[in-house]
C-alpha cells in the first residue's frame, strides 16, 4: 500500500514538473527570440566638425549675435541631420590655430551589443557633445579674437583625406580680425574687390584643408542685418573665398 502511494505521488510529482516546463520553455524560447532579433540602428558614419567663435562680436549684447544661444540652438539638429558618428572641435580666436582650447573627439556612435538601447545611448552622446561644446565656447572668450580663416584651418586637419565627406557647423558671424588680417577694413563691393582680398588673405594665411567638405554657416553676416548691400557682399566673399579657393561646398540649412 505504501509502495503503491509513493509511486502514484511520484508520477503526479513528474507530471507538474512537466507541465511547468511545458509553460517555461516557450516563455524562454520567445524572450531569446526578442534578444536575438532587437533591432539595430543604422550606423554613424559621417565624421562632423565644429568651430565656434568666442570673440567679442559673439557675446550676448545688443551688437553681438550670441553664440551660445545660436550653438544649443543648431548643434543637436544637426548632429541628428547630418547622421554624424563623431564629432571634432575647433575654436575661433585671435590665433585659432595654435589656440590652447582644445576638446577630445566624441565618439556620436559608441560600441554596443544586441542589448543595448542605442537610441538613448546615442541620446547621451550627443548631450556630452553639447557640453563639450559649451567648454569649448567657453575658453574660446578668454582669447578674445576672430581669426575664422584659422578655426577653419584646424578643423580641417581633424579628418582624415580618405574617409566620408565631413561635415562642419560654423557658429559665427564670420567677422575674420587677426593681427594679421581684418576684413572689415577691406573693400569687397564688387567681385573684382574681392578676388584682391582673397588673395591677399590666401598669400598671408595659406589655404584651410577643407577640400571637398561640407559648411554649415550660422549667424554668418549677422552684423549686417540692417545693410542689406553690406551684407549681400559680405556673403559674397565667404561663398567665394570657401567655395571657388578652399573648394568647400557652403550649405545654408542652418543659418540663423
Amino acid at each position: 500500500m505504501i509502495v503503491q502511494h509513493s509511486a502514484r505521488t511520484g508520477r503526479r510529482s513528474t507530471i507538474r514538473t512537466a507541465r511547468r516546463l511545458a509553460v517555461i520553455a516557450p516563455l524562454v524560447c520567445v524572450l531569446s527570440t526578442l534578444v536575438s532579433c532587437t533591432k539595430q540602428e543604422e550606423a554613424l558614419t559621417t565624421p562632423c566638425g565644429l568651430v565656434v567663435d568666442g570673440s567679442g562680436s559673439a557675446a550676448a549684447v545688443k551688437e553681438g549675435f550670441d553664440s551660445e544661444a545660436k550653438l544649443k540652438d543648431s548643434l543637436i539638429g544637426f548632429l541628428t541631420d547630418q547622421k554624424c558618428g563623431t564629432l571634432d572641435f575647433a575654436p575661433i580666436t585671435r590665433s585659432s590655430r595654435s589656440s590652447s582650447c582644445r576638446q577630445d573627439r566624441v565618439d556620436l556612435d559608441p560600441p554596443h551589443d544586441a542589448q543595448t538601447d542605442q537610441k538613448v545611448q546615442r541620446a547621451n552622446a550627443q548631450r556630452n557633445a553639447a557640453a563639450a561644446a559649451l567648454a569649448e565656447l567657453k575658453c574660446a572668450r578668454t582669447q578674445n579674437g576672430s581669426d575664422v580663416w584659422g578655426g577653419l584651418a584646424r578643423i580641417g586637419e581633424a579628418f582624415r583625406s580618405d574617409g566620408p565627406t565631413p561635415k562642419l557647423l560654423v557658429v559665427s558671424d564670420f567677422d575674420q580680425a587677426d593681427p594679421e588680417f581684418h576684413l572689415s577694413r577691406q573693400n569687397i563691393s564688387t567681385k573684382a574687390d574681392r578676388d584682391k582680398v582673397i588673395d591677399t588673405l590666401v598669400q598671408k594665411r595659406g589655404l584651410p584643408g577643407i577640400k571637398g567638405m561640407d559648411v554649415f554657416p550660422v549667424g554668418l553676416g549677422m552684423q549686417y542685418s540692417a545693410k542689406p548691400s553690406e551684407a549681400d557682399d559680405f556673403e559674397s566673399f565667404w561663398v567665394e573665398a570657401l567655395e571657388g579657393r578652399a573648394k568647400a561646398h557652403v550649405d545654408n540649412q542652418y543659418k540663423r
